[in-house]
């Protein structure tokens, strides 16, 4: 039988080796695994989750006790080893012994029983002396100490520290907070109380949300797809900053007629195609888009459970233009509502999505910047006159945010903004995200 160390090292070579998105790597082990026992689910999302989180302070505490660095060993020892560490200095249910022993037993599993006694000397040196760490000066140091402390690295705390001077130390914390499963109940198969009895009956932990009166907030369930209401289509995944960006744009509908037409231009999960699909009540059309083929089915089987057929789901890159021969039907100047939620650096969901710090520079932003631009300025041209668009992140840069809309306020003067909201982690109790929305009101 693989044991639960076994697939959690799996996941870290996955993601060491092929570059792989933690939530991606964890996802398709869980999904592999998903018979194996609660317990033991939860052990491995806790502990691959954990080593990602924390990488930078776990290689610095490694960087002590080892002759060589963290960065020069084998990946698989360094996963190892960096495994060990995080059940020594994180995890109190774990024994120090039994760390230590488990990693011994993984690199002799994998073919390296040559550098077992490293692994062994190098954890147990960590265990004997865990009170007696050093870490960077937070006087004489104090963006290093943040760095190790949160695991971010420097140049980003630098960039968080120039956006936001008063709150940057709370922003970073807000990375670490662990936070409930956001979900938005289907109101027109359940109530928001009927709900939330159904799931705390099956001995979930749920609360409402903070922001919006279709939410809930869930904890302590095995797997999402197994929570009651589910399978039925009762609810759905969504953080809610993105609910509350939908329900303001819909506030600037007065009418939803036969004809109303949706434009979601990058959809995928597909949390706000079908938050969209609850306004229009089965009237209209909904147009939902994205370029993963992979991610469709996504959109799809969410369209599908929650019971909507109003809708089109297809493959499209919003950086061009659509023709009106793709879909049969002409864009230009006649969408009632468009919604970008445009790619970004993701600096709001470093909680949910925890290498995400890792990838983030000043090149990657400004190929984004690029892709933002293109894709609001083709969004703006498919909005009718009266009609509404709705520009959305979930990143805390005001580089992708608040100038992205200013560019375009400057660039057409046919547009008004009628209403941006930033969400800042660790500040407001949600992921960071910003959105805007904007009106069409003229023919431009």
């Amino acid at each position: 039988m693989t044991d639960e160390r076994d697939i959690v090292l799996d996941i870290l070579m996955d993601i060491e080796t092929n570059n792989t998105f933690s939530n991606t790597a964890l996802g398709k082990a869980l999904k592999k695994n998903q018979f194996i026992e609660k317990n033991k689910r939860a052990f491995i999302t806790r502990l691959s989750e954990g080593v990602v989180e924390t990488r930078i302070k776990l290689d610095y505490i490694i960087n002590q006790f080892s002759k060589l660095k963290s960065n020069k060993l084998k990946p698989v020892i360094r996963c190892i080893i960096r495994m060990g560490v995080y059940q020594l200095i994180f995890m109190d249910s774990v024994p120090d012994s039994a760390a230590c022993n488990e990693a011994v037993k993984l690199a002799k599993k994998h073919g390296l029983s040559g550098l077992s006694g490293y692994v062994n000397g190098v954890l147990r040196s960590i265990a004997k002396n865990k009170g007696s760490i050093k870490y960077p000066d937070i006087e004489k140091e104090y963006d290093k100490y943040l760095s190790v402390e949160y695991s971010v690295p420097e140049v980003l705390i630098k960039k968080i520290k120039k956006d936001y001077p008063s709150d940057y130390e709370q922003i970073l914390k807000g990375c670490f907070t662990e936070r409930e499963t956001s979900v938005r109940v289907h109101t027109p198969l359940v109530s928001t109380v009927e709900l939330k009895k159904m799931m705390a009956d099956e001995g979930i932990k749920v609360h409402n949300g903070y922001y919006s009166d279709k939410a809930l907030l869930i904890s302590e369930y095995d797997f999402i797809k197994r929570v009651p209401g589910y399978k039925q289509g009762f609810f759905t995944v969504q953080d809610e900053s993105s609910m509350c960006a939908v329900d303001d744009a819909f506030k600037e509908i007065k009418n939803i007629s036969e004809d109303f037409i949706l434009l979601d231009m990058c959809a995928a999960p597909g949390g706000k195609t079908t938050a969209a699909l609850e306004y229009m009540s089965e009237k209209g059309k909904a147009y939902s888009l994205d370029i993963s083929e992979e991610k469709l089915f996504l959109i799809e089987e969410n369209i599908e459970r929650l019971g909507y057929e109003n809708a089109v789901v297809a493959r499209h890159d919003s950086t061009y233009l659509i023709d009106k021969e793709e879909f049969g039907y002409d864009f230009d100047g006649n969408v009632d509502m468009v919604i970008a939620d445009v790619p970004c650096s993701g600096l709001g969901i470093i909680g949910r999505k925890n290498d995400i710090k890792y990838r983030i520079n000043d090149e990657s932003i400004k190929e984004l910047i690029i892709l933002q631009d293109k894709i609001i300025e083709n969004a703006a041209s498919y909005v009718k006159k009266g009609g509404v668009l709705l520009y959305s992140t979930c990143t805390i840069n005001p580089e992708e945010n608040d100038d992205r809309i200013e560019k375009l306020l400057k660039n057409r003067d046919d547009f008004k903004l009628i209403k941006k909201r930033h969400f800042l982690q660790g500040i407001d109790r949600c992921d960071g995200f910003f959105y805007a929305i904007l009106k069409k009101e003229n023919a431009g």
